[in-house]
């Protein structure tokens, strides 16, 4: 792990996150089976909406590391709530695949010639996008620290 967190420190680790979600967010509105991008699908839009969570939790850690600040309960909420997102990214690695893996049943239509290298890409982005996603946390409780509220008030020194 030590290898993996000097190759992708906490900063590169929240750029490449901020990468592959953006990337991902504009792949979202792209149909494979056609070669065009629908906007005008109400389902598109949801996982837009669930990647803001995602997008405030990297604001969030860049915040408290170069602040060099304690996690509060807010920041805890929100991560947990990016818990249940990332439950949504592991349905979309399953949906990609299933997808992918549909091209055999669709070969007497024309299927277009983007079909499976953009649907490999964006199941490769989807899996890299939740293991970043994990990096992420472990470098949450290496660089802010674990949520211990307990005993909040009794290592709160303000003179340090």
């Amino acid at each position: 792990m030590n290898l993996i967190a000097s190759i992708l420190n906490w900063k590169r680790c929240n750029i490449a996150t901020l990468v592959v979600l953006t990337i991902l967010v504009v792949l979202n509105f792209y149909g494979l089976y056609t070669n065009k991008f629908y906007f005008t699908k109400p389902d598109n839009y949801i996982f837009p909406l669930l990647s803001l969570v995602h997008f405030l939790y990297l604001y969030v850690i860049w915040f408290k590391i170069t602040e060099d600040e304690l996690p509060d309960p807010k920041m805890r909420n929100l991560e947990y709530a990016l818990y249940a997102v990332m439950v949504v990214y592991l349905f979309k690695i399953y949906d990609s695949s299933i997808i992918i893996g549909s091209i055999s049943e669709y070969q007497e239509h024309v299927i277009p010639s983007t079909f499976l290298p953009i649907g490999v890409t964006i199941l490769v982005l989807y899996c890299l996008l939740f293991l970043l996603s994990l990096l992420s946390f472990w470098h949450r409780k290496r660089h802010i620290g674990v949520y211990n509220f307990e005993n909040f008030n009794d290592n709160l020194n303000m003179w340090q």
